[in-house]
C-alpha cells in the first residue's frame, strides 16, 4: 500500500483529487471523556457555570469539522453538507460518550472531518468542565465506519 501525501521524491504534497468524480461520503468518529460521577450530575443538571456543556460542544465539533482543512495540512476544503453530533452519558462508568457523523458529497473522504469534529467537542468538554474536575480523561478517538469513494466501506469490528 503506497501513502498518497509524498511525490516519488518523497516530499509531502496534497493529493490530486480534480480528476475523482462526485460521490457520496460519509464518515463517522467516536471519543469519550471520563470524569468524576459529580461532575456528570453537574452537566445532566445544566449547573457547570460555563453553561450547558454539551450543547457548546455539539456547536464546537461543527465548528471544527468544518476548520478541519485549516489545521490539518494535507486536507482539502471540504464543502460539507452535514454534521451530526450525538452524546451518551453512560452514569455507570463515569464517562460521556461523543458520536459525530459528517456528510458530503465531493471528491475526497471525510474521516478526517469526523475525527476533528469528535475530538473538540471532547476538547470542548474538557475545557468547560475544568473548573470542577482537572482529572478528566479524553479518550478512544476513532474512526467507526466511513462509505464512498473509490475505497468503499469501512466498519471497525467491535
Amino acid at each position: 500500500m503506497k501513502l498518497t501525501h509524498f511525490d516519488d521524491e518523497g516530499k509531502a504534497r496534497m493529493v490530486d483529487v480534480s480528476e475523482k468524480p462526485l460521490t457520496k461520503r460519509e464518515a463517522i468518529a467516536v471519543g469519550s471523556v471520563c470524569m468524576k460521577p459529580e461532575t456528570i450530575k453537574l452537566i445532566k443538571d445544566r449547573q457547570i457555570s460555563k453553561g450547558d456543556v454539551l450543547g457548546v460542544a455539539r456547536v464546537a465539533g461543527i465548528m471544527a469539522a468544518k476548520k478541519t482543512s485549516g489545521l490539518i495540512p494535507m486536507c482539502h476544503p471540504l464543502n460539507i453538507t452535514s454534521v451530526n453530533i450525538d452524546f451518551d452519558i453512560d452514569e455507570e462508568k463515569n464517562k460521556v460518550d461523543i458520536k459525530a457523523v459528517v456528510r458530503i458529497v465531493g471528491q475526497t473522504g471525510v474521516e478526517m472531518e469526523a475525527l476533528t469534529s469528535a475530538s473538540v467537542a471532547a476538547l470542548t468538554i474538557y475545557d468547560m468542565c475544568k473548573a470542577v474536575d482537572k482529572e478528566m480523561v479524553i479518550s478512544d478517538i476513532m474512526l467507526m465506519e466511513k462509505r464512498g469513494g473509490k475505497s468503499g466501506e469501512f466498519k471497525r469490528k467491535k
